[in-house]
């Protein structure tokens, strides 16, 4: 049963990076279809973050209530239905609904999978599973690209979504059949409805201001607006019964709190270090996209061979002195990016690839066995639901950070030397927020 668990948990896990960096080679082609900006094209990516990061939390909830393998089963069902209908949009705003709908249901498995794992898979074997579901996340940002830019070549980009709906509807398949036992852990009559709409609408403004700043006037109001209305969601739990979110776990569970912060500082300063590289390869360097794809697949393919192995280690060994070695790992990798970027050649980038991706592995299997292990069953769906908010609030963070940087000019110079001044300022400031996550690494106890 294990295995089977383990195995359809992995098959799910794969379908959301694969997604996303497939999705990544047919842009263009988009772009070309509808007559749309590079703008407006962001949001095919960004609807799906934007939807999964507001119903995460409330999703895992309302898994607790109503059944961890019923709203596992919906989500790829979900997920297989809108990759279907992703297919015949007609227009992009459609286009944009169908993979914010998409999103949805990829949050109801982002909410159960790792509680559902946690669960079923015995504490003495959990970083060995974590481990493994770590690699097949790698494995698809791994694949996605090259299959991503064959079915966009030799077919259309509709040709990707019938391959997701596919997937996904095996995905559906496999998990009815497999998932035999059904996991409450919430039998209150009460659900916190306006915990709910007030954690919805902050995330919503925070996320949509930061992924605007530079482009919206009323940006920095409406970031304003969503941290404040944060302060009073997190003032409302407080007080409440039966809170959407148990103010309490993040204030007096050390471990948990300082974990999920390690993971929060892990994801901003990783997730768009490789959009920075790519930028760094082909408009400095100036080698196409796909010589840069394959130079950067040395990142994922460590992480995926390697993420294993640290997990099952994170069953032996102190999975919080392996994650906060993880992150000392990856500060040397991006800072060695940020010390040689002007001179950088691919002698030095592969190495330095293969040191960062080293890190990761240490750190994300191992991380997320500290997560998990750190709180009561009761509230696993819960752990699991922050955990994949932490990721994706992380990923957004790295992007806006980005962003902001590389729009930073520099009076005299060519616009070759500003591109490499900002990428320096870009991978320092990462490496910075990765030297940060040793700090809350260490002191979990």
């Amino acid at each position: 049963m294990e295995r089977r668990v383990l195995f359809t948990i992995m098959l799910t896990s794969f379908l959301t990076p694969f997604t996303g960096s497939a999705l990544n080679l047919a842009l263009p082609s988009l772009g070309t279809e509808f007559g749309a900006s590079p703008a407006s094209l962001g949001w095919v990516l960004g609807s799906f973050l934007l939807a999964a990061i507001v119903v995460l939390l409330p999703f895992g909830k309302l898994a607790d209530r109503y059944g961890k393998r019923r709203f596992f089963i919906m989500g790829n069902g979900i997920f297989a239905l809108t990759s279907l209908a992703a297919c015949f949009a007609p227009n992009l705003p459609l286009l944009i609904a169908a993979r914010a709908a998409q999103g949805i249901g990829s949050a109801m498995t982002f909410a159960t999978s790792m509680s559902i794992l946690t669960l079923v898979i015995p504490k003495e074997r959990r970083g060995w599973a974590m481990g493994w579901n770590v690699a097949v996340v790698y494995t698809g940002l791994t694949l996605g690209p090259a299959a991503g830019g064959f079915l966009n070549y030799y077919y259309s980009w509709q040709s990707i979504f019938v391959v997701l709906s596919l997937l996904g509807g095996i995905a559906f398949l496999t998990a009815r059949h497999f998932l035999q036992e059904e996991w409450y852990e919430d039998s209150s009559p009460q659900w916190d409805k306006k915990g709910a709409v007030l954690y919805g609408g902050a995330i919503l403004l925070v996320i949509y201001s930061l992924s605007q700043l530079l482009a919206e006037p009323l940006a920095p109001a409406l970031l304003c607006a969503g941290l404040l209305l944060f302060a009073v969601f997190i003032r409302y739990e407080r007080h409440t019964k039966n809170p959407l979110l148990p103010v309490s776990l993040l204030f007096t569970n050390r471990p948990f709190s300082l974990s999920c912060l390690a993971a929060l500082l892990n994801y901003c300063a990783t997730f768009a270090t490789s959009l920075l590289l790519s930028l760094y390869l082909q408009s400095i360097l100036g080698l196409t996209s796909r010589s840069a794809g394959l130079i950067l697949l040395a990142q994922p393919i460590i992480m995926a061979s390697l993420s294993p192995l640290m997990g099952k280690l994170s069953d032996k060994y102190s999975p919080t002195k392996l994650a906060a070695l993880g992150m000392a790992v990856i500060t040397i990798g991006l800072g060695g990016f940020a010390l040689t970027v002007h001179n950088l050649s691919l002698y030095l980038l592969i190495p330095m690839l293969i040191i960062t991706g080293t890190g990761f592995a240490l750190f994300a299997a191992p991380n997320n066995n500290a997560i998990m292990s750190s709180v009561e069953k009761k509230h696993y769906s819960l752990a699991a639901s922050l955990l994949s908010t932490t990721r994706l609030f992380g990923q957004v963070l790295s992007v806006a950070i980005m962003n902001l940087i590389l729009s930073l000019q520099w009076a005299d110079c060519a616009p070759r030397e500003i591109l490499l001044q900002n990428l320096q300022i870009a991978l320092l400031c990462f490496a910075l927020f990765s030297a940060a996550g040793v700090i809350p690494a260490k002191a979990r106890k």
